[in-house]
């Protein structure tokens, strides 16, 4: 995780989607432990108050719980619910302004899949 302090998301938020991204790639199971607030504001040199805000929006979400007194778990299901956040977050930044501009560019769909396809290839 990598805190990027010029930038115009919130370091909360920041943490929140650095845990997030670790419960994706595995470095996080379901049921296990993550690092304390107290950890995070240390590793990252912020505000414990920071660090426990973008915890307790994953708490919220219900992708983290707490265990009163031993610390923040990972929830069943984290990831299934991380993924179809994600997929929604991506439908609405990334495919509703790309639909909107192939509209405006009079881009067929058979085009669009073309260039996907196109595009998937070179990654």
């Amino acid at each position: 995780m990598k805190i990027q302090e010029h930038v115009n998301i919130p370091i909360f938020q920041q943490i929140a989607e650095g845990v997030e991204d670790a419960i994706l790639s595995g470095a996080f199971l379901e049921e296990s432990q993550v690092p304390s607030t107290t950890e995070i504001s240390v590793t990252y040199k912020i505000n414990p108050a920071t660090a426990l805000k973008g915890m307790n929006l994953l708490v919220a979400e219900g992708i983290l719980y707490k265990k009163r007194g031993v610390g923040l778990f990972v929830a069943k299901g984290a990831v299934k619910k991380l993924k179809q956040k994600r997929k929604e977050s991506f439908y609405e930044n990334f495919i509703k302004p790309m639909m909107t501009e192939a509209s405006r560019l009079e881009i067929s769909q058979e085009e669009l899949l073309n260039m996907m396809k196109k595009g998937n290839e070179q990654s």
